[in-house]
């Protein structure tokens, strides 16, 4: 059986989905998923589906249920790469992708992780952000 690699890249896990899905491997793909952010403790889950032509009901279900587990398992997750293609279609099939985010590339995805999760990702630079709340009082 074939097996979907699972990457991780600092806080966030990596799918990059290569090859049609099968019922097996996606049940696989989601038991190791759900496996991998338990057991590093990750918050982001980035799926990469620019190498997908097409995508079914079947698939867009498989999304949906991925995201949902990770989100019980406290992480986001962002699916990147989608052509317009796939987008038409999946539109077209109704699903509407609930609790998924998007973005064109893996970059837009990390990004959009790290503003769910400003405070985990903050970088130290650019100083404190709760100084904007603060008033002086003129009076």
């Amino acid at each position: 059986m074939e097996r979907v690699p699972v990457l991780k890249i600092g806080d966030i896990l990596l799918v990059s989905i290569q090859l049609d899905m099968s019922d097996q491997t996606a049940v696989q793909l989601q038991d190791d998923l759900a496996e991998r952010i338990v057991s590093t403790g990750c918050h982001g889950v980035i799926i990469d589906i620019t190498a997908l032509d097409i995508v079914d009901s079947f698939v867009g279900r498989m999304l949906s249920t991925i995201a949902s587990i990770s989100k019980v398992l406290d992480a986001e997750t962002v699916v990147v790469g989608m052509r317009p293609a796939v987008a038409i279609t999946l539109v077209e099939l109704g699903l509407s992708l609930n609790g998924i985010r998007t973005a064109l590339n893996v970059e837009r995805g990390m990004e959009l992780i790290a503003a769910a999760r400003p405070d985990e990702y903050d970088d130290g630079e650019g100083g404190d952000e709760d100084a904007d709340d603060e008033t002086t009082d003129t009076r």
